[in-house]
């Protein structure tokens, strides 16, 4: 990245953000507009709603809608739509109906669990992307989905429909994404979707990552673009080692996304709730493991 390379559509950092639910386990507008706000106010370019980090999976259609339609009113960043499912006849009702929300794009997940073989990923997405003119991100996370995007169907998918416009990687092999960043038309483009892995995307080209650690430190992930785009290689380095220990807290076998992006909202003092099942509420000792990562970090006073 030089500094001259292109601004982002969406921006340089976008929070996928978690979906806050009452004390029942409902889902809360109010605190989801409070906290989209306090995001825009702490490094978020963009946002991502209903994405893995929002428990999309968890929400029903008619919460999904209602989400996208309040956050997308209440702040003037980009938002993203997380409509993709493993059903693809779903998906596209889905991705129809937020098309209408005032929402500037679509995450599409690969389909999960049913494992579809490339030619299947192919026709899911480009069947999601017809169903609207708004432009569609694609969102490979194999962990969770059990299927990875070839780099070949990117590139194809990238090349023939017009509105697939970008890729949010969390598929950890950037010899690939160098590859798919290098063939793929002009104006495609990559962003992180792991922060451990963002330094590394930058170097091969990605401009930008859609991150969980920045609900609370999105500042700093900004400051690890722009000092990378600025050319200030050693400054990237230096604030992304910072920040190593976020990457760490953020998932981990005991306690996956997105317990622990809540944990600390909670910390933060936002009113977030807990997580829905199957992942379940947090221990308390979470929120304890959150507020002392915080004050390590100088984002919390002990």
């Amino acid at each position: 990245m030089t500094p001259d390379a292109p601004t982002p559509r969406f921006g340089a950092v976008l929070t996928a953000m978690v979906t806050p639910f009452d004390e029942h386990g409902e889902l809360d507008l109010d605190a989801a507009v409070a906290l989209a706000r306090w995001l825009c106010e702490h490094g978020s370019d963009g946002l991502v709603l209903a994405g893995t980090t929002g428990e999309g999976p968890v929400l029903s259609d008619d919460e999904r809608l209602a989400l996208w339609r309040a956050v997308a009113e209440a702040v003037t960043v980009p938002v993203l739509a997380g409509s993709g499912s493993n059903d693809t006849r779903h998906s596209v009702e889905l991705t129809k109906a937020a098309s209408d929300t005032g929402v500037d794009g679509i995450l599409c997940v690969t389909p999960y669990y049913n494992r579809p073989s490339q030619d299947a990923l192919y026709g899911h997405f480009s069947a999601v992307a017809s169903a609207t003119d708004l432009p569609v991100v694609l969102y490979d996370i194999p962990v969770r989905t059990g299927r990875r995007i070839a780099a070949s169907t990117l590139l194809r998918l990238a090349g023939d429909v017009a509105n697939i416009v970008a890729l949010k990687d969390a598929a950890g092999h950037v010899t690939d994404t160098a590859g798919v960043i290098a063939a793929a038309p002009p104006g495609f483009e990559v962003y992180s979707g792991d922060d451990a892995m963002t330094l590394p995307l930058l170097s091969v080209g990605a401009l930008g990552v859609i991150s969980v650690a920045s609900h609370w430190v999105g500042r700093e992930l900004g400051e690890v673009v722009a000092a990378f785009k600025e050319g200030d290689h050693e400054r990237a380095r230096h604030v992304n080692a910072h920040l190593l220990e976020s990457y760490a807290f953020e998932s981990t076998e005991q306690f996956p996304n997105p317990l622990p992006a809540k944990a600390a909202c909670r910390a933060l003092g936002l009113r977030v709730g807990q997580c829905r099942g199957p992942m379940g509420a947090a221990p308390p000792e979470l929120d304890g493991e959150a507020r002392r990562l915080l004050i390590r970090l100088g984002q919390l006073v002990a």
